[in-house]
């Protein structure tokens, strides 16, 4: 795989409530929620200089009352490191990192996990809500990107949590031959107890049945106790990405 191809099937897994192409370049929007459903996602040439390019960008984010984002890969064939040390000249401001972690799905669904405790399902529900951290109070924005992508699944283990709200989820979304897995979360009070490792077995038992052969993640770079759990199932980095925000007197 290479970066363009992984930063695609990525992108269609977390699909936005509002796009416009920019030349190869895709503007994203989704009332704010999350970055990547907030960027740029700059894959090829604008169209235009760059100049012009930001200018459009900036503009089209303070039209929507976001600020402008542009989301840049780094670290692999055909990544944007040029474009990384444009933006850093013009005083963009490199926010927050990620990486891409991929892995064959087949022993990630051969994993020994106990998954008779997890539940999957087709459409998201409040409980699976309930336990999601990035959404305390889901706009129909969230729920529109939460649920879309092209074969998407929710896992849930209720269990006994405090609050109502499920010991662990997981999200799912199935590509061809890429499992991407996403919103992989365990009730604090109940970690280290194999949950997520059930969840995200589960979830790739059931993309290898719809025909898929390799895995991915994305993961905020300092998220340590998360990169332990995705190096132990046999995930290794790719490549990693950043998001680039404009200087403040652009979207003003």
């Amino acid at each position: 795989a290479n970066a363009r191809e992984l930063d695609r099937v990525a992108a269609r897994a977390w699909p936005p409530t509002e796009r416009e192409p920019l030349g190869e370049w895709e503007l994203r929007a989704s009332g704010g929620f999350t970055r990547r459903a907030n960027s740029v996602l700059p894959l090829g040439d604008p169209g235009c200089g760059l100049d012009e390019a930001l200018r459009r960008v900036t503009g089209w984010y303070a039209e929507r009352g976001l600020p402008a984002y542009v989301q840049v890969s780094t670290g692999a064939e055909g990544t944007q490191e040029s474009l990384a040390a444009e933006l850093e000249t013009r005083g963009w401001t490199r926010e927050v990192s990620a990486q891409v972690r991929i892995a064959a799905l087949a022993p990630i669904a051969d994993q020994d996990a106990d998954v008779a405790a997890v539940t999957l399902s087709r459409q998201i529900d409040d409980a699976w809500l309930a336990r999601y951290q990035r959404s305390a109070r889901p706009t129909p924005e969230a729920l529109s990107v939460l649920s879309g992508g092209p074969s998407v699944w929710f896992a849930t283990i209720r269990g006994e949590a405090t609050e109502g709200a499920p010991a662990a989820i997981g999200r799912c979304v199935v590509d061809g031959r890429w499992a991407g897995f996403a919103a992989v979360e365990t009730a604090p009070e109940q970690r280290r107890q194999g949950l997520a490792r059930a969840v995200m077995t589960a979830l790739a038992r059931r993309a290898l049945e719809e025909g898929a052969s390799a895995a991915y993640l994305q993961v905020e770079t300092d998220n340590s106790g998360a990169h332990a759990l995705y190096e132990g199932m046999g995930f290794t980095l790719h490549h990693s990405y950043h998001h680039w925000r404009a200087p403040s007197t652009d979207h003003a």
